[in-house]
C-alpha cells in the first residue's frame, strides 16, 4: 500500500482530537474568567415555605439560619 499506515492515521487522529479538546478547554476557561458565576441568592418564597413547614411540624420553632450544603 502506498498510502499512510494505519498506525500513522491513528496517531494523527489522536493528536488532532487532543488538540481540539485542549483548545475547547482553553476557551471554556477564558469564558469562565470573563463571566464569573453569580452569587446565588435564596428566593424569599423558599425561605417562607421552609419557615412555614418547620412551624407546622415543630410547634413554636422558628428558622434561624438556612445553609445550603456544597
Amino acid at each position: 500500500m502506498a498510502g499512510l499506515s494505519l498506525l500513522a492515521v491513528c496517531c494523527t487522529a489522536f493528536t488532532v482530537v487532543f488538540a481540539v479538546l485542549a483548545a475547547l478547554a482553553l476557551v471554556i476557561h477564558l469564558v469562565s474568567l470573563a463571566f464569573p458565576a453569580r452569587i446565588a441568592r435564596t428566593d424569599p418564597a423558599v425561605i417562607a415555605a421552609i419557615a412555614a413547614c418547620v412551624a407546622s411540624r415543630h410547634g413554636g420553632a422558628r428558622v434561624k439560619d438556612i445553609v445550603e450544603d456544597p
